[in-house]
Formats: C-alpha cells, structure tokens, sequence
C-alpha cells in the first residue's frame, strides 16, 4: 500500500462527532470534498454558464468520466461502464438485453438471497414480454446446480444484502457459460466493497448502485458494465434520446450508439453525479486488496467481540470472512428494538426484516477503536436490555 493510501482517511469524511458509522453498506457518509463541488457546480456552472454548462462544463461527458472512477473498483477497463439513472432501471435494461441474446430460451434464473426489485424487475419484463418465460428463482447454494440449457440469462446479486453471504464470480459465471446463459451480476453490495474482476470473470453483464460504499450520497446514479465485445451488439429495451446515436440529429427513428453510449436512456442528474464525482476523490490511491485485507480484520475483530460479550446474538453471516462480503449480521428475535437502541447512544447500523442486525464496515473512516467502543456499546444494550422500551419497538417507514 503506498504511503498516501494508508487506511483508515476519516479526514476525508464528515462524520457527526462522536457517532460511530457501521451503516455505509447502506448509505456511505459525506465526504468533505463534496459540498464545495457541489455549491461549485450550483453557483458556477448551473448559475453562471447556464446551458452552456453542457458543453463549457462537459456534463454530457459526466455519465462515462464517473464510470471510469468507477470501473477501476470493479476491474472494468476504461469506456466500459456508463452511469446515470437508478439500479431498478439498469436491472432492466441488463436482463432485457440479455433475453434478446438468446431468444430461444425461456428461464431467468436467480436465488432467494437476491435483492427484492431484482426479482421485481425480472418479474415486471417477463409478464410484460407474454412469450412463456419463467423467472426461477433458488437457495443460492444451489445455483450453480440450477444453471441449465433451458437458462437465458443468470441474474444474481454477488454479496447478499441480509447476510452478506458472497457468490463465487468467476465459478458461477464459467458455469453459466458451459451452459450457453448469459450471465448479470448485481454490485450494489460490493463496488467499494470487495475485489471485483469483471474483465476476468467475463461476464456479459453487470450493475451497481453507488450511495452505499461509493459514498455518493441518497439517489446517487447506478451503473451498467458491458462486456466491451458485445457492447455494440446489445439492443437497449430503454430506447431513450440520450443512447442515440446522435441525439441533436432529432431523428424519429432510433439508431443505438456505439459502445456503452446506447446504455444512457434520460438526461444524466448532474447534480447528484457531480457530487459522486467528488466522492470518488477519497479512492485515490487505494488498492482493493489492502482495503479487503482492512474490512475482512475489521468484521473479524467486531464478531469475536460480540460473541464474547452478546451471548444473545446469533452470528448470521458466514464464518468463513472468504464467504462474506463487507458486512457482518447478526440475528436477534428483538432485532429491531435492539437496533434502536444502538442508534439511539451513537452507534449506527440497521435492521432487516425478520430478525437481522445489519453492521458495515468501510476502512476508509473506521479503525479497530471504532469496533471495539461499537462492541462496549452493543455489550450495554443486551446486557441491560436497553431495547425493551416502547419507543424502540414503534417501526419507522426505513429500517
């Protein structure tokens, strides 16, 4: 790790004092370098060149310069990854480009750990399609089992949400291909947070969202990789005038851009991208093994603690730190209450449904003190049963 890597870079965030953030699986903090950009972008750019801005400031450019930040986290090569829109949509457009590549077949194929919208999304396009298609879905140990010649497309989320159990990319994806499927893979839960080798798995397809351990804050745009060989054959579903291949031509006929161009659909959020742009300034330097090598310590650290001092707690992530991704959960029958509870005296993680504590851990703002004070913290709450009070148990609409 070079000198100006060394983790953690709390000054580079802007954490409440005194809080201890073990939520940015959820969402990432704020780091210090993005509100200046963002009054820049505001005052300069939006107020002073007006819609000059588009060409004087480049924000037509914006959504593949911040894929390229991007792509370096996930082992995509440059001009590979476009940004702009939500996850919801880019699932879509993944799926929907994947079915057209092999038309004959009629199974989707995912597991039970994948996100919800996942499933929803797939779910949406295969009734809208109303051609016998099949949406079926797994326990994730039995994946690769399920991967057959009837399978289209392969969609699944590389690192579970809940538990933070972690699929195995290139098994999976070589499974898929002796099988002829077209394989998609969900980052939302690893870009910024694992090593990822999307150029070596050789996986067609693969999205992200970027408000978790990219810190680019609530509504923050998604992403979409293709492989850069199919780039120019993929048929975007989501026609929109930004994936034109020349969208001031005003022609009514639809012409797909060349390369990951045709995978923009709507104007790009210029704000929000520009306040993930100067986000993505605190990856500078930072090599994804040496984070890895940090969070798998971390998550050690923090599970050893609450072994030894929450009895009550039942280790709900795999064992092996390998199986996992950058997340540790536990589960608990007052799980939410108890979540509460630990917000409530500055140690924030947060709860899903039915009965996991959820806690994150980013090297970037947290070191081996953090753990432990978060651990004394927990300690207090169960031994106390600080949860059991009723304004804990009322349920907010986000958990």
């Amino acid at each position: 790790m070079s000198a100006n890597a060394t983790l953690p870079r709390k000054d580079l965030f802007d954490l409440p004092e005194g809080v201890i953030y073990l939520d940015g699986n959820s969402l990432g903090p704020l780091p210090r370098a993005v509100p200046a950009h963002l009054a820049e972008v505001v005052t300069a750019q939006w107020g002073g060149h007006l819609i000059k801005g588009w060409n004087e400031d480049d924000w037509m450019g914006q959504p593949g310069r911040v894929g390229d930040l991007v792509a370096r986290l996930i082992g995509a090569p440059p001009g590979s990854v476009m940004m702009g829109d939500t996850l919801s949509i880019k699932v879509y457009q993944a799926l929907s480009a994947a079915l057209a590549m092999r038309p004959d077949r009629r199974v989707v194929l995912s597991d039970n750990g994948n996100f919800p919208t996942d499933l929803y999304i797939a779910d949406g396009l295969l009734r809208h399609l109303d051609r016998g298609h099949e949406l079926r879905v797994v326990d994730p140990e039995a994946v690769e089992g399920a991967i057959t010649e009837e399978v289209a497309a392969v969609m699944i989320t590389q690192v579970d949400y809940r538990s933070g159990r972690m699929h195995e990319m290139e098994r999976i994806t070589k499974a898929a291909h002796r099988a002829g499927a077209v394989m998609i893979w969900d980052l939302a839960h690893s870009a910024g947070a694992v090593p990822v080798d999307l150029a070596g798995s050789g996986c067609e397809f693969a999205v992200g969202c970027t408000y978790k351990y990219l810190n680019g804050g609530p509504g923050a745009p998604a992403f979409i990789y293709i492989r850069p060989d199919l780039a120019g054959e993929a048929q975007p579903a989501l026609a929109g005038w930004m994936g034109h291949d020349a969208p001031f031509a005003f022609d009514l006929d639809y012409r797909p851009a060349p390369g990951i161009e045709r995978m923009r659909v709507g104007t790009p959020p210029v704000l929000q991208m520009s306040a993930l742009e100067a986000a993505m300034s605190v990856w500078e330097g930072i090599d994804m093994a040496d984070l890895r090598a940090a969070s798998v310590a971390l998550s050690e650290r923090f599970i050893a603690g609450v072994e030894a001092a929450c009895p009550d707690l039942r280790l709900a992530s795999p064992r092996d730190p390998s199986s996992r991704g950058s997340q540790v959960s536990f589960a608990f029958d007052h799980g939410y209450a108890a979540m509460q509870a630990l917000i409530a005296r500055g140690v924030i993680g947060d709860f899903r449904a039915p009965d996991i504590m959820r806690f994150g851990f980013t090297p970037l703002y947290l070191d081996a003190d953090d753990i432990d004070r978060a651990v004394g913290v927990l300690a207090e709450v169960m031994d106390k049963r600080l949860w059991d009070h009723p304004e804990y148990r009322r349920a907010n609409r986000v958990t």
